[in-house]
């Protein structure tokens, strides 16, 4: 049996109880630093007036030539830790998107789970 896809999160939610440990996710952000030596990320996203990070572990994507201020999707697993970081993205995949207009982007994903919630019922 297959697992169940990603699903799309903001970047707001990343940090929140709305996501299991272990879980697949999708997200986006702006990288706004990257460490080559600890192989670690950080990507910011904002959301109405909240300002957010995500800690993404890029040891399986490496090498990536990264691009600060750009933004990335990020596809990848969950691990939360009782740390400073609390939660840290592993990225399974790590893409370059500057110029995606995300308000639609936005305007998509919430489209989409109100897909997903009535095909439930």
């Amino acid at each position: 049996m297959l697992p169940p896809p990603a699903a799309f999160y903001f970047p707001l939610e990343i940090n929140t109880d709305l996501v299991k440990d272990g879980a697949s996710v999708r997200t986006f952000g702006r990288l706004t630093s990257y460490v080559p030596e600890e192989s670690k990320a950080v990507l910011s996203g904002q959301q109405s007036s909240a300002q957010c990070h995500v800690s993404v572990q890029t040891t399986l994507v490496e090498p990536f030539q990264p691009i600060l201020g750009a933004q990335y999707f990020v596809l990848g697993e969950i691990e939360k830790t009782d740390g400073l970081s609390g939660v840290i993205l592993h990225a399974r995949a790590l893409t370059c998107v500057d110029g995606v207009d995300l308000s639609l982007m936005q305007q998509a994903i919430v489209e989409q789970r109100r897909f997903f919630k009535e095909r439930e019922t």
